[in-house]
């Protein structure tokens, strides 16, 4: 079944992964890649954020990591939960839960967020941020001859030329 990916800031916990029982050796920036690295395998990743355990939990780190896909969030939970990803002990992986239910109201990407999520998904790196030609056009249902807006429809080839070059 095919995922539905908003061009929204991820928030559903279904998405979100607690990884915990991080090494202390390394630090938090080397965690932060070796983390990112990892899980980057599995999908595109919205944000990878490294914590230092409380006081009371001992040593070591934590880490929150978010995916735009629910499904990738699943896939790397599987794979990794008990592995010994990049430490020589297994770390937990967990998804995320809420025990309150919270509405959020979807926050949209900003533009360069936008840029990579269509990127990864539509799988090529040919996006411009200006418009380079309008072109108006209107379609036809095939042998009545009335403008309709929900059938086949046919356009003129020229409406969207790209512009030639010197």
């Amino acid at each position: 079944m095919a995922e539905l990916v908003p061009f929204a800031v991820p928030t559903e916990s279904d998405k979100t992964l607690l990884v915990w029982e991080l090494s202390s050796g390394p630090t938090a920036e080397a965690l932060h890649h070796s983390l990112f690295t990892v899980f980057s395998q599995f999908g595109l990743l919205y944000s990878v954020r490294v914590f230092p355990n409380a006081a009371v939990a001992g040593p070591g780190f934590y880490a929150v990591i978010k995916f735009y896909s629910a499904k990738d969030a699943h896939r790397a939970q599987k794979a990794c939960d008990q592995k010994q990803l990049f430490q020589k002990s297994p770390v937990k992986v967990r998804l995320g839960t809420r025990h309150k239910v919270v509405q959020h109201q979807a926050l949209p990407l900003n533009s360069s967020r936008c840029q990579e999520l269509a990127n990864y998904y539509f799988g090529f790196n040919g996006w411009s941020k200006r418009i380079l030609e309008v072109g108006y056009f209107s379609w036809k249902q095939y042998g009545q001859g009335e403008e309709e807006y929900l059938s086949d429809f046919s356009f003129e080839e020229e409406e969207f030329r790209l512009p030639e070059l010197d």
